[in-house]
């Protein structure tokens, strides 16, 4: 098991006190400083280099937001706030987690877990490493007919009943399958859930708001139980 350690910042000495206490529960994690202002932590970060910062978002001087575009690069940034309404804005801080107070012990061990899992992860090929070539294979018909399909031809893929329906930049494939199966098949860097009907390549969007996400110039809904984890994949490549 991979040693983590962490910094707790939050105005409110009650709620660094819980988390230092569910920190000294869960072996292979360390606190190895707190701070109840957004400058102290972000000197904390600069001298102690923890792999986790645990941030409040409502403090004095800087929010937990403000602080969070200084120091993402740095650190894996876990929220833990009062405050849903900020769930969009800390994930296009590329936030690794957002817990709501009151924090039970085991959703702080979730994320705990969480970072442990990225911090585990051997870093990315490049995507022509990892998609150019790739492809698989589809039965189109009652005939034993089955097509080729290159995912790096993928825009996106749409469920219809018992069917789903490859969009390609040239064709449209139908099989009899569903849009589980590809969610677990298909690269998961590359490709991420906008709907329960959709399926899309991240590297294909055209464009998106809030609402909707555009590919081969149509337009795709963006379901609310979706939003929060496409923004942050998104934010993921913005420059």
């Amino acid at each position: 098991m991979q040693h983590l350690t962490c910094i707790i910042v939050d105005d409110e000495p009650h709620a660094i006190r819980l988390l230092q206490k569910y920190t000294d529960q869960l072996p292979g994690l360390e606190c190895v400083g707190t701070a109840t202002r957004a400058i102290e932590a972000l000197q904390l970060v600069e001298q102690l280099q923890p792999d986790i910062v645990f941030l409040d978002i409502q403090m004095p001087d800087l929010t937990g937001l403000q602080l969070s575009a200084i120091i993402k690069d740095k650190v894996k940034i876990v929220f833990t706030t009062a405050y849903p309404q900020f769930a969009v804005e800390g994930f296009e801080q590329d936030a690794v987690d957002y817990m709501l107070k009151p924090i039970a012990f085991n959703r702080f061990i979730a994320a705990v877990e969480k970072v442990r899992k990225i911090a585990d992860q051997p870093k990315s090929k490049p995507v022509a490493e990892t998609i150019q070539e790739s492809y698989f294979f589809v039965k189109t018909d009652g005939k034993n007919r089955f097509k080729r399909i290159l995912i790096q031809d993928i825009y996106y893929i749409e469920s219809i009943k018992n069917y789903v329906v490859i969009h390609t930049g040239e064709e449209q494939v139908i099989t009899y399958s569903t849009l589980k199966h590809f969610e677990e098949h298909l690269p998961e860097e590359h490709f991420v859930k906008i709907h329960k009907s959709y399926m899309v390549a991240l590297g294909k969007i055209e464009k998106t708001d809030n609402n909707e996400v555009w590919m081969l110039n149509k337009s795709l809904p963006l379901g609310d139980t979706y939003k929060a984890d496409f923004f942050k994949r998104v934010h993921q490549f913005l420059l």
